[in-house]
């Protein structure tokens, strides 16, 4: 019951916890630009709209995005199966970088979330910094095979 109530608290302000180093701020408000392609913006009925959460990071703004719109299962994987697909290619040791968010914050496979037009796993995963004006992309497009 505890957990819930941080939970609904944290909406509004940040935790005072000597546990985690959580200061007594009042968490500023951002505004962004989103917008959604494929299955997400049929669940949503726009592709693109303004949303304003508290916060200032992307795992904040998806916690209050699903909140509002019931969209985290077309977006988010809960599983690591969920997150990835076979591919027809079998490769021991791939060219480049290749980075993905941990288990438990991964995207669903085929699906995509972009800040300012580059892929969050790009940039700092859940933890990418959002500012007023920045371009939050929801991508799960169609795919139909033969």
């Amino acid at each position: 019951m505890l957990i819930r109530w941080r939970v609904v608290l944290a909406c509004m302000t940040t935790n005072v916890s000597e546990a985690t180093g959580e200061s007594n701020q009042v968490l500023p408000q951002t505004t962004v630009e989103v917008g959604c392609t494929g299955h997400v913006r049929s669940a949503i009925g726009t592709h693109q709209l303004e949303f304003t959460f508290r916060g200032e990071t992307l795992r904040r703004f998806l916690d209050a995005f699903f909140d509002e719109y019931d969209v985290r299962d077309l977006v988010m994987a809960q599983r690591e199966s969920e997150a990835t697909t076979s591919g027809w290619v079998s490769a021991n040791r791939l060219p480049g970088t290749w980075r993905k968010n941990p288990e438990g914050e991964q995207i669903r496979a085929y699906a995509r979330v972009l800040v300012n037009g580059r892929f969050n796993e790009l940039l700092d995963g859940l933890d990418t910094h959002l500012e007023d004006g920045d371009r939050v992309g929801l991508v799960y497009p169609f795919m139909f095979c033969c």
